[in-house]
């Protein structure tokens, strides 16, 4: 192996040690997806990953990136999922192909994908993004409008909402990412929990990097990790 790849092999199973870890120190057995956030890191180390490793998610934040990649890597056995903000205009690289849309946040983008997937005789399952520390630069609904959205989401038969996404904003302290992985999780579990919302087996999708063992501890079931196994981000 090469010395960049001797690096990826190390950072990527010493993640999924310190996933074990904290999913061990939660005291519960349901397990935890990890997802590489694979935003312009280069294809020949994702693959790298895909195929010797195991590595089984993967999450796009652009749409056209994601339309570029998804063959090659779908191809050698992952799963592709998309974790940025998607624009109406994108939606036509993403529905029908993207196994989990993370970040659905407007009634606007549900119709779009919505109007995509009946084309294609398909249907899209996606997470609600909730803005969870209400900051005006980021996308997601409101904690307050969560639940009703989800319900209006309801109305669009090929949209099969299975869970939630949020992002905690940036922290110097861990205990101040963990405040708002509790306030995240009790939003998902009120809503989640009530029988008369038919979702098997929801999930929650929280932390990152930099947060990613807390957000476990805090009862994430998805951790979109990037920096931690392929290193600092060269953005153009």
């Amino acid at each position: 192996m090469t010395p960049r790849q001797i690096e990826l092999r190390d950072n990527y199973l010493r993640t999924l040690e310190r996933i074990e870890a904290a999913r061990a120190r939660r005291g519960e057995g349901k397990p935890v997806t990890l997802l590489a956030a694979i935003k312009t890191v280069p294809a020949e180390d994702v693959r790298f990953l895909v195929e010797n490793f195991g590595l089984k998610v993967c999450g796009e934040n652009h749409a056209q990136e994601f339309r570029d990649r998804y063959d090659e890597l779908t191809s050698v056995g992952a799963r592709m999922d998309f974790i940025g903000h998607l624009q109406t205009n994108k939606v036509k690289y993403i529905a029908g192909k993207a196994s989990l849309i993370h970040s659905l946040d407007s009634l606007k983008l549900a119709e779009e994908i919505d109007l995509r997937c009946k084309k294609l005789g398909t249907t899209q399952d996606v997470l609600i993004e909730v803005n969870i520390g209400e900051e005006e630069s980021k996308s997601g609904v409101s904690p307050e409008d969560f639940a009703r959205f989800t319900e209006e989401i309801s109305a669009f038969e090929t949209l099969k909402v299975r869970g939630m996404m949020t992002m905690a904003p940036k922290c110097t302290e861990i205990d101040d990412f963990r405040r708002y992985f509790r306030k995240s999780y009790a939003i998902f579990l009120d809503f989640f929990a009530k029988k008369s919302h038919n979702i098997r087996e929801a999930v929650l999708s929280m932390g990152m990097s930099d947060s990613f063992e807390c957000a476990i501890e805090e009862g994430s079931d998805i951790v979109r990790v990037g920096s931690a196994i392929f290193g600092s981000r060269i953005y153009k």
